[in-house]
Formats: structure tokens, sequence, C-alpha cells
């Protein structure tokens, strides 16, 4: 295991360094680009050197992604994305945020497990649709973690951080009940409507009041002394055992991540400041992040070791690609509206909102959990080849549409002017 996580760790440090000093991109982005292209390159030696490949496949195999990545990163990575938000811009966005993470990833899930149901007989595949929609649960929730990371990198406008951050953050337990769901249901169990949002209502309250409840506690310890060192382990200790704590209440656990990660922070905020270290506890959770996330990147990179890539689930995951964002379209357009009906000032933009529902890591640990024989095979294959679309093209590409929605406003006053 030390063997594993020092080479981990060196590669994401090496692959880091190149990026910002060689090729002069995000650190995530060329992190996961670089150990892709190493994977590549160390599959197509194999017939005259196959050692290097085989060394390496055993060693990403030590590594069960599944779990490391729902039981293990994931409880720090949401804790910290949520604790470093803006929580004045979320507060203003709070109707946004919850049509989003509801009304966007319901439609979403169920739009693209029946597109996907047709898709599959293109391309000899003969699915099930009740493996479909498991594909269209797993793929439809944005990755709060390539979101945050993406909106950290492209300094968005605040209104759409927040729209775009507090959508990837909770639209999790919504998405992680409609896949639970449909998982049990794969094993004889035939869910009912009824049943499915009493899980999601059990599921997602249980994990905010969880959440709310364990931080209040968690911030007035801090208020009681002036050392920032147990500051943040008390931090850390909230960020870990809570989410160990809802996973055995069987509540939502990232939910009580996130709502954890929020309400320390708004309570600090309110309490007298010379007693917390407010900027040892940003600078320490804002490292951690980045660190998290060299990692966790450089582990997606090395899937070209271990995932099989047939050329039929590879072509079928080239469509998904075109199937989720054109779907993404509708969901975005269609949340926007019942806004614009319910708030005349609301604020946004569908191409910023649309190209920036990033999938990551989270998508591929929820397409391993299923069975092996479920899928044929194409599940896992398609959601990494769209994950790799996700982070490495949209991810880089942000920026551009940033831009074009800035240049929107310009160019209509100048078109007003006389």
């Amino acid at each position: 295991m030390l063997t594993l996580v020092s080479v981990l760790v060196g590669i994401a440090a090496l692959f880091g360094w190149m990026s910002a000093r060689v090729l002069r991109l995000p650190n995530t982005i060329g992190t996961m680009l670089l150990t892709a292209i190493t994977s590549i390159v160390l599959e197509l030696l194999v017939p005259v050197w196959p050692a290097p490949h085989r060394l390496a496949v055993e060693l990403i195999r030590e590594v069960d992604f599944q779990r490391l990545m729902l039981h293990g990163m994931l409880a720090l990575l949401l804790f910290a994305g949520a604790f470093l938000l803006d929580l004045n811009a979320l507060r203003h966005q709070k109707l946004a945020v919850t049509l989003f993470s509801t009304i966007s990833t319901v439609f979403s899930a169920v739009a693209v497990g029946g597109t996907t149901w047709y898709a599959v007989r293109l391309f000899g595949f003969q699915s099930s649709l009740l493996e479909c929609l498991l594909f269209g649960a797993l793929i439809s929730p944005t990755d709060p973690i390539a979101v945050l990371e993406m909106l950290r990198r492209v300094n968005a406008p605040k209104h759409l951080e927040a729209q775009l951050a507090g959508e990837s953050l909770f639209n999790d337990g919504v998405g992680a009940v409609i896949f639970i769901t449909l998982l049990a249901a794969t094993q004889g169990v035939t869910p009912t409507a009824g049943h499915i949002v009493t899980q999601m209502l059990l599921s997602a309250g249980g994990g905010i009041l969880l959440g709310s409840l364990l931080a209040l506690p968690i911030a007035y310890l801090m208020h009681s002394l002036d050392n920032p060192p147990v500051d943040l382990l008390l931090s850390l200790a909230l960020a870990v055992g809570g989410y160990a704590i809802a996973e055995a209440l069987g509540v939502s656990a990232p939910l009580e991540a996130v709502t954890s990660g929020l309400v320390l922070r708004s309570v600090i905020e309110r309490l007298p400041s010379e007693r917390i270290a407010h900027h040892e506890l940003k600078h320490f959770w804002s490292n951690l992040d980045e660190i998290q996330n060299a990692i966790l990147f450089v582990l997606l990179g090395c899937g070209f070791l271990v995932v099989t890539f047939k050329r039929p689930a590879v072509y079928l995951g080239l469509t998904e690609v075109v199937i989720v964002n054109v779907i993404r379209v509708a969901a975005v357009g269609f949340v926007l509206l019942l806004l614009k009906l319910l708030r005349t000032d609301c604020r946004s933009s569908l191409a910023v909102l649309s190209w920036g529902g990033l999938r990551g890591g989270l998508s591929i640990a929820l397409a391993l959990s299923i069975p092996a024989n479920y899928g044929s095979g194409w599940i896992v294959t398609s959601t990494y080849v769209l994950v790799v679309f996700s982070i490495l093209i949209q991810g880089s590409t942000m920026g551009l549409f940033l831009r074009r929605y800035h240049a929107a406003p310009r160019a209509a006053v100048q078109t007003a002017s006389p």
C-alpha cells in the first residue's frame, strides 16, 4: 500500500509540475492528460517491452476505486467544496440551486436512460430499460469535484458559480437515491413512485439534518479556545466522522458532508472571530482539496490501463457524449424557464450552465458498483469515455463560454449606443 501511495503522489507531483511549467495547463487537466498519455504509451509498448505495463496494471488493480471514492475521498472533497463556497452568493441563488439539483437531475436521469435504451441497440447491445435507467441515474448528477475545481480556475461570475457549484453539491443526494433504488430493482425489488419519493425525502432529509446537528457543537468547540491546530482537527473530525455516521445510519452521506461544511462555515462566520482560525481553516481545506484532486485525476488517467475499450462500447460512449449534453441543454433550459416565471430578476446563462455540468470520478465509482453481468460491459466504458470528454474538453474550454458570456452585455451596450 505504501508503494502504491508513493507512486500516485509522485506521479501527481511530477505531472503537476510539468502541467504548470511545460504545458501551461491547469493542474488537474494537465495531470490527467499526461497520465492518460503515459498509460496509452505503456499499452503500445506491450509487444516489445511488456514489463512496465504489467507492473503498472498490478499497482493500479490494488486500488478499489469505488471504495476509495465513495467511502473515502468523497467525504473530504465534498466537505471542502461546501466549506470554501461563497455563502452569500449561494443564499441569493437558493431557488435556482433547488430546482437544478432536483428537477433537472430527475429529468436528465429519465431522458438519458430512455434515449440510451434506443441507442444501445444501434451498437449491438441487448440491454434492458432498467440497465439504461441505471446509466442515466449515475451520469446525470454533475460531479462536484470536477465542477468546483473548474470554477476555481475560470473565475466565473458569482451568481453562475453559485448555481453550478450548488447544483453539483446537492444533486448527488437526488441522483444517489434514484441509482440505489434502481440498483435494488435489479435484484428483484420493484420500486413504486411513492417508494422512490419517500426514500429520497428520508435519505436527503436525514443527511441534511444530521450534517446540521453535527456542525453546531463543532463550531462552538472551536470558539471555546484559541488554538488553530485544534480547529483544524475538529473540522477534519466533522468531515470524516460525520460522513461515517451518515453511512452507518443509512442517510445520504454526501448531503451530510455538504450540509456540515456549509453550516460550520455559516456559524463560525457569525461568532466573534478572534478565537477561530478562519485563515488557517480556509488555507488547510483549500490545499487538501487541491492535493486530493491531483491524486484523483491521476487515478482517472490510469483508467486507460484497466478499462476494456471495445470498439462498439467506445462508439456508444461517444454517442452518449452527444445524448447527455443535448439533454443537459434541455434540462437546464426547462429550469431556467421556470426560474424566469418565478423570479423575473433571475440572471443566468444557458450555454455556461449546460457546458459547465461536468461529470467525473463519482460517475465512474457508481458505474463500477453495478454488477458485472449488467450493462453488457458498455456502462463502465461509456461512462469513462464521457468523463474523459467532460474533464479534458468541457473543463478546458469553459473559459471560452465565460468570455462569450461577458462579451454579450458589452456588445448589447455598444449596439444600443448612438
